[in-house]
């Protein structure tokens, strides 16, 4: 990946300016709830563990969608889940400059007959873009259901990027 990028269709600015602009802090990155670790890199390639809601060590809006979490809940559990992820990239790289989001999951723990799983993660996908611009922030994506998560989280992000 070379060249300048343009965060937000604004050349120059940093995700670090985009980041303050939106009013976000990242979190210290959760301590994993199994034997994994939350962010590798390997080349220009960063793969990010899922990454549940949690903010101070606990999860936001708990329970599954289509019993007892709507979708503007999920949503925002979503985007929380993802700026979670981009915590655990940037405790590895020590920085988001130069990243691209390649590859955006997201499982979302619902009754069998919620369909609306994309919607959920739009909650991710939304934030990524307002971070990196429609360039670098929207990659390819996958949505979709899940009996069950850790925690009783009602989603989970992953995230592959690719960095300089």
């Amino acid at each position: 990946m070379t060249g300048s990028r343009e965060i937000g269709g604004t050349s120059g600015t940093s995700v670090a300016d985009r980041l303050k602009e939106l009013g976000i802090d990242l979190p210290p990155v959760p301590q994993p709830l199994a034997i994994y670790r939350p962010a590798v890199r390997t080349r220009d390639l960063v793969y990010v563990s899922g990454q549940l809601p949690t903010r101070d060590g606990k999860v936001v809006h708990a329970g599954r969608l289509g019993v007892d979490v709507t979708i503007e809940q999920a949503k925002e559990s979503a985007r929380i889940a993802a700026i979670n992820a981009l915590a655990a990239a940037h405790t590895l790289l020590g920085t988001l400059e130069g990243a691209r989001v390649i590859r955006t999951v997201g499982y979302v723990a619902c009754a069998p007959e919620f369909i609306d799983h994309p919607q959920v993660v739009n909650g991710a996908s939304e934030v990524l873009r307002d971070i990196f611009g429609e360039a670098h922030g929207i990659g390819v994506r996958l949505a979709f259901g899940v009996a069950s998560l850790p925690l009783n989280a009602p989603v989970e992000i992953e995230l592959l990027l690719e960095v300089d």
